[in-house]
């Protein structure tokens, strides 16, 4: 605010996926607790802190300009699950229900919240199961399209949800997968 003057989008795409396959009977409480911290307890601290200043923007002349927009990155796990990362599944599938949640309750405020689900994406956190000769080929072969998404497939369906163009778009879940939650 103090650079800009006023806050018009919040992206919150981060997280942790622990890489190895963690059995619920065996996961540790820590591991547990930090995905949920960092997948979730901290979008919360964010949205809260956007949403007052996104409140303050808001144009009571101007309804069909948007006060903000916030979007928030789940993944395909947070609509279906994920056998052995349930820590992981459960923070993205709260991601998707607060989307929901946050829609009912900003939109008449002008604040529009949507949610971009994505799957598997080429990035640094996704390496080691990609390029695993046995997991990698497994993965690939669930996606319809046949390869993971590029970081840059996924922005746009981000951009576009902040441009006046999804103007009238609030609490909708837009999968960026390739197909892949329809083959799973």
């Amino acid at each position: 605010i103090e650079a800009f003057g006023r806050l018009d989008i919040l992206i919150a795409n981060h997280g942790v996926w622990p890489a190895q396959d963690s059995p619920i009977a065996s996961m540790p409480e820590a591991q547990w607790r930090s995905t949920l911290g960092i997948n979730l307890d901290s979008v919360y601290g964010m949205v809260q802190a956007a949403v007052a200043q996104m409140e303050l923007q808001r144009r009571p002349e101007a309804p069909e300009q948007a006060a903000g927009h916030i979007v928030l990155i789940s993944s395909t796990a947070g609509q279906r699950g994920e056998a052995n990362h349930a820590d992981y599944a459960v923070t993205k599938g709260a991601l998707i229900s607060l989307t929901k949640s946050l829609s009912s309750e900003l939109a008449p405020r002008g604040i529009l919240v949507n949610c971009v689900a994505p799957g598997w994406v080429s990035t640094e956190m996704s390496a080691d199961a990609l390029d695993h000769p046995g997991l990698g080929p497994k993965i690939v072969a669930g996606i319809p399209v046949g390869r993971p998404a590029s970081p840059r497939e996924i922005a746009g369906p981000v951009l576009f949800l902040c441009t006046p163009l999804a103007g009238f778009i609030s609490g909708e879940i837009l999968n960026a997968n390739g197909g892949a939650v329809l083959a799973g």
